[in-house]
């Protein structure tokens, strides 16, 4: 009898942020593969009897590979096993969900997507940041800003990015918000557009910096942030300093 494969979304941090379905998931699994990002927390909702496989990837450094995780999924559920791959934020929002979607579909192994919270919105909102707003913004777009110009693999569309979308949310960007910002200025972008940068968001570490784009790569360096973190770029970043709510809440609780 052929298993089943979940593959759902943990949230951005707050294990609280966990949807009911993906916990129901995690609480019913034989086999947990989980990333990273995800919070250990969620783990505690495993049965006793499951079987947990760390997934998670560094730079540098990687626990197992993709097709590892891919030959995982496949054989524990072939030989019956409820198996839910557990991932940060979204599984179809820079996760690699698809990837695996489409090698379970190949293998005819059965297998539910479970959605989850990214962290472009909610770590938004935790910092006091909303990232649509009727006075400011009708756009928004999530950008992976990781690719790097002098190794070739910058392929993103730097003017319909810096004209046509109001908010800008760049995931694995901090290391190279440097040319990012050098990018939407060269494209039209107002150098004095507002900048957040969100370290672990939604998270009790959260911290929350904000800039322009003329200098929001020194306030990064300034600053120490280290991934993972998330940086918006627009209007909207102005409405913290009257919703701010989180990181206050917190020091109250201190």
């Amino acid at each position: 009898m052929t298993g089943k494969v979940y593959l759902v979304g943990a949230g951005p941090g707050d294990p609280k942020l966990i949807t009911v379905y993906g916990a129901e998931c995690i609480k019913k699994a034989d086999i947990i593969a989980y990333d990273r990002l995800v919070n250990k927390e969620l783990l505690n909702y495993a049965k006793e009897t499951a079987v947990l496989v760390y997934c998670g990837k560094e730079p540098g450094k990687h626990s197992l590979i993709q097709d590892e995780i891919h030959e995982l999924l496949v054989k524990e559920a072939t030989k019956g096993k409820m198996v839910v791959r557990l991932k940060g934020g979204d599984p179809f929002v820079f996760g690699r969900g698809a990837e695996e979607a489409a090698i379970l579909r190949e293998a005819n192994i059965p297998f539910e997507v479970v959605p989850g919270i990214t962290a472009g919105i909610a770590a938004a909102a935790y910092a006091g940041i909303p990232v649509t707003h009727r006075d400011y913004a009708t756009s928004f777009a999530i950008v992976t800003g990781h690719g790097r110009a002098e190794k070739g693999n910058d392929f993103l569309h730097w003017e319909a990015l810096a004209n046509g979308i109001d908010t800008l949310a760049f995931y694995m960007s901090v290391g190279n918000i440097g040319h990012i910002a050098k990018q939407l200025i060269a494209h039209g972008r107002n150098e004095n557009t507002p900048v957040a940068v969100i370290e672990r968001g939604t998270t009790v570490n959260q911290r929350t910096f904000t800039a322009t784009l003329s200098n929001i790569d020194e306030k990064i360096q300034q600053e120490e942030i280290v991934n993972p973190a998330l940086i918006l770029v627009g209007d909207v970043v102005n409405v913290r300093e009257k919703i701010a709510w989180f990181e206050q809440m917190e020091e109250s609780i201190r």
